[in-house]
């Protein structure tokens, strides 16, 4: 005979696991909306704490406000670089196409400045020969601007999607700011698990997504920030678009913003741009490769409880998977990963005891 009560009981969770099935599948479409949405809400919770009790608890005000500050401080000044850079890549993907921009001849600048037997050893390591590393890495160069100025092309023709993505998640961020303690409070009393053990997942959510963004994100920004200043006061061209590219880099632990501007230093040099490449090296070493060590401890501490490999890993991956979005959801799965097999084991080695 059938247990009733059993039997009601899965058909519960049966219906509930359908039906959060489908409103995924309804807004997939805005996933990366509210993902952004939902980070917005958890950074700027402090402040519209602040904004709120300062007008006597008001929520919903203080909320509109917290909103209007997000757009002024952050969002408008990332849009206005944004179409920067993407402006600079369509022109350097545009000067590749036409010739005007040849990779390949810059690095036989760099060969041919080379002492012999340097040359010799660089011909004779690599990719079978420096001719073949020299095609492969100017077709990787070119593919990765001509990808940043094809998304350019595509922002422009879907113009409409983006905006009306773009509302979305503010409206959402809104009510995020106004409500997310009882959202959180909500989603942790619902969650599938002991009090206690959802308690902590919801916690250890919060303090990754903080800590990766103002102690990744802001960092790599403010690397790339100085790279690019630096570069345009060499004149290096497109320097914003490679500022954006160091940014990137600074993200990967192992690889960070080095990766960028040694090699214009070590082709200023080959081409005897001496001053030009002193003071890409100098503000390398000691402007940017600093701010790490001193932003960081400043904004959140040192130790978000992921191994550098698996945030490479991590990030790798995210950003593979999700674009922009995977630079803060990759590292944030990560950790919820870890978190989630670290609480297993509490358990049981708990229960054994």
């Amino acid at each position: 005979m059938i247990d009733r009560k059993r039997f009601e009981a899965g058909g519960l969770i049966g219906f509930v696991a359908l039906a959060s099935v489908a409103f995924i599948a309804v807004v997939w479409d805005f996933l990366g909306a509210l993902f952004w949405a939902g980070v917005a809400g958890i950074m700027f919770q402090p402040l519209f704490r602040r904004i709120t009790a300062n007008l006597g608890g008001r929520r919903s005000i203080g909320a509109a406000i917290t909103l209007l500050v997000i757009t002024i401080a952050v969002i408008i000044p990332l849009l206005l670089i944004g179409s920067m850079i993407l402006d600079q890549a369509a022109g350097v993907y545009a000067a590749v196409r036409d010739g005007q921009i040849d990779f390949a001849r810059y690095f036989d600048r760099i060969h041919d400045a080379l002492p012999l037997r340097l040359q010799e050893l660089a011909d004779r390591q690599g990719l079978g020969s420096f001719e073949r590393m020299r095609r492969q890495v100017s077709a990787a160069l070119g593919g990765s601007v001509s990808v940043l100025a094809n998304q350019a092309l595509s922002l422009g023709r879907n113009a409409a999607q983006f905006l009306l993505v773009f509302g979305v998640g503010l409206y959402v961020t809104y009510f995020l700011l106004r409500d997310g303690a009882e959202i959180g409070s909500a989603i942790v009393r619902a969650a599938p698990f002991e009090r206690d053990v959802a308690q902590r997942l919801g916690d250890r959510f919060v303090t990754v997504t903080r800590a990766t963004v103002k102690g990744s994100v802001l960092v790599a920004m403010a690397q790339g920030a100085l790279g690019a200043a630096t570069f345009a006061l060499v004149g290096v061209p497109a320097a914003m678009l490679w500022g954006l590219i160091m940014a990137f880099a600074a993200l990967l632990p192992a690889i960070g913003p080095a990766i960028v501007w040694i090699p214009v230093a070590v082709y200023q040099l080959a081409t005897g741009q001496i001053w030009q490449a002193m003071v890409v090296i100098f503000s390398g070493v000691a402007v940017v490769g600093m701010i790490d060590n001193l932003l960081r401890p400043l904004l959140v501490g040192r130790d978000t409880g992921i191994p550098d490999w698996l945030v490479l890993l991590s990030t790798l991956g995210g950003i593979a998977l999700m674009g922009i979005t995977g630079v803060v959801a990759g590292p944030i799965v990560a950790a919820l990963f870890m978190c989630g097999w670290q609480i297993l084991t509490e358990e049981r080695d708990r229960q054994a005891g």
